[in-house]
């Protein structure tokens, strides 16, 4: 394989990883998915409760919650995962990242004005259906900074009820375990063994993966929904939240009366609520401002250059945009490997979280194609990633439209290491690297070389010899830098929100996703988001109760 193709693989590989000579299974939708319908057999308008707009890591669990009272409707712009062995599948992890088109493939892939690839879920379960499964709870710098005022004991009963049903403890293999071991050679103490829970040191997190590699998201969790109040539309692409003038005593201008979306074949339908109803944007990061701008909530003069009709200035949407920058090294192992997504975790003092993956590449061989006339028979190589994500982060970025059609993805730039922090803590966790890579625990994935000396193959980029340099080490920051897809914000709390998410200004309007956070969830935000799904439906059940 020509040594830059296998890098461009193994770029997309980091942080995640896998094929499989394996064909996937194909998957039975379960039973709970009868209430799950076309867009396009759904009336042209009819009144709900609470309208749900993005059926994804944060909105599958709310629409559950909120179900158990009210008549809600979950609007979803993707398909299902179940019909799709690849989504649902361990093995089929890598496929469903690159086999991607404009409108409808699971994963809707999209690229910084930074140039780097990213990627965004379009299918039922959004990104907690895409990802790399990794479980662990947020840390307490969280809890202290998002702007929210937690009722803690609801959030662990929140986290408990997510992790009842799609939560697993992963069997550790050869290479998540030589990672462990080396984490702890390196003096990434203590160990906590397996935990949910966000500690300092090496631990085991949680997989959404089973023991079969079956994968399990965010969508299983509408199991949870009384059948007879929810709907759940999918290929339902929201087009813009509708909105009318609001009682002078209200404290708002306008408010949220129900949303517009079209269907696969082009039709209009119209979602309202009722009395006291609510609509709420569950979208993404991406998603949620751009619907925001589409629908003339946002900075009025950038409105206006769309010519946009503006229903209520509001600056900060699309502001306070951040990326988790994600750095590291890949290396061809002497030995065989299996197919590992991450299962372990280094959380260090200086800000940086460790983490690896192992894939196995498939690829013709060149020399078969040229001197072989019979079909080329693929190779397996082993690819090993060891990989840091820094905390936060502090750089700051932005997002605007593209095109007021809304399945555009909007423009985003995420100014990775703008802020000299984000960049300091890169180097301390690249340094990290260079010691896992001199550890013990790393020498059998070492070749032998002539006259008994042994080295790394890397694929990429190797780190700098001269580890000790600052500037040397930034500048392989800075060339290196690639996205762990933990991006969050656009719609922050006490900037675009309240800190019961409501919407500042508009009434009946709440945003319950990613797009609130202004720092990343510890090392992986899934859990957070899952959790968040369902602990603010939990406080919307007890606000109706109130009045």
């Amino acid at each position: 394989m020509d040594r830059y193709l296998l890098y461009t693989v193994v770029l997309l590989l980091l942080g995640a990883a896998s094929l499989s000579n394996a064909r996937p299974r194909a998957n039975r939708p379960p039973n709970f998915m009868r209430f799950v319908t076309n867009a396009t057999d759904f009336a042209s308008e009819d009144y709900y409760d609470y309208i749900i707009v993005g059926g994804g890591t944060a909105g599958c669990p709310l629409a559950a919650t909120l179900s158990q009272s009210f008549r809600v409707l979950l609007l979803e712009r993707g398909g299902v995962p179940y019909n799709r062995p690849n989504v649902m599948s361990h093995d089929g992890f890598l496929t469903t990242l690159t086999d991607v088109n404009s409108f409808d493939s699971p994963a809707q892939s999209f690229v910084s004005e930074e140039g780097v690839p990213n990627a965004r879920g379009r299918v039922l379960g959004g990104s907690s259906a895409i990802n790399a499964g990794f479980y662990s709870r947020a840390d307490k710098q969280f809890f202290d900074n998002s702007g929210l005022d937690w009722d803690l004991t609801t959030v662990n009963q929140s986290y408990e009820w997510v992790e009842r049903a799609i939560v697993f403890r992963p069997q550790l293999r050869t290479w998540q375990s030589a990672i462990r071991d080396a984490l702890l050679e390196i003096g990434v103490h203590p160990f906590n063994g397996f935990t949910l829970e966000h500690k300092v040191g090496t631990k085991i997190g949680g997989s959404t993966f089973d023991r079969a590699g079956r994968r399990h998201s965010s969508a299983d969790l509408l199991r949870y929904a009384r059948n007879s109040n929810i709907r759940v539309a999918v290929y339902a692409t929201v087009e813009r939240v509708l909105l009318a003038s609001s009682p002078s005593d209200s404290g708002c201008n306008v408010s949220a009366i129900g949303v517009v979306y079209r269907d696969q074949l082009g039709r209009y339908h119209h979602a309202m609520i009722r009395d006291r109803g609510e609509v709420i944007l569950s979208a993404g990061s991406l998603g949620t401002p751009q619907l925001m701008l589409l629908s003339g909530i946002g900075p009025r003069s950038y409105l206006s250059t769309w010519g946009i009709p503006v229903a209520h200035d509001l600056p900060n949407v699309g502001d306070f945009v951040y990326d988790n920058p994600r750095n590291g090294i890949s290396i061809v192992p002497p030995v065989p490997m299996e197919n590992s997504l991450i299962q372990v975790v280094g959380i260090t003092e200086e800000g940086a979280f460790l983490e690896a993956a192992s894939t196995v590449i498939p690829f013709a061989s060149p020399l078969r194609s040229v001197f072989i006339r019979a079909p080329a028979s693929p190779l397996y190589v082993p690819v090993t990633t060891i990989m840091e994500k820094i905390l936060g982060p502090v750089s700051v970025g932005s997002l605007r439209l593209a095109s007021t059609d809304v399945r555009i993805n909007p423009v985003v730039r995420f100014n990775y290491f703008s802020d000299p922090q984000d960049l300091e803590r890169c180097v301390n966790g690249t340094r990290k690297i260079g010691e896992i890579l001199r550890s013990r625990a790393m020498q059998d994935f070492m070749f032998r070389e002539w006259f008994g000396s042994r080295r790394f193959r890397f694929v990429g980029v190797p780190l700098p010899l001269d580890q000790s340099n600052d500037l040397v080490m930034a500048d392989f920051c800075r060339r290196t830098v690639s996205t762990i897809w933990h991006y969050h914000g656009g719609c922050v709390v006490g900037k675009v929100v309240n800190s019961d998410l409501k919407v500042n200004g508009v009434g009946s309007l709440r945003i319950v996703d990613g797009s609130t956070f202004s720092i990343s969830p510890g090392t992986n935000p899934q859990a957070t988001l899952m959790m968040l799904g369902r602990y603010m439906g939990l406080q919307m059940l007890r606000e109706r109760m109130r009045y």
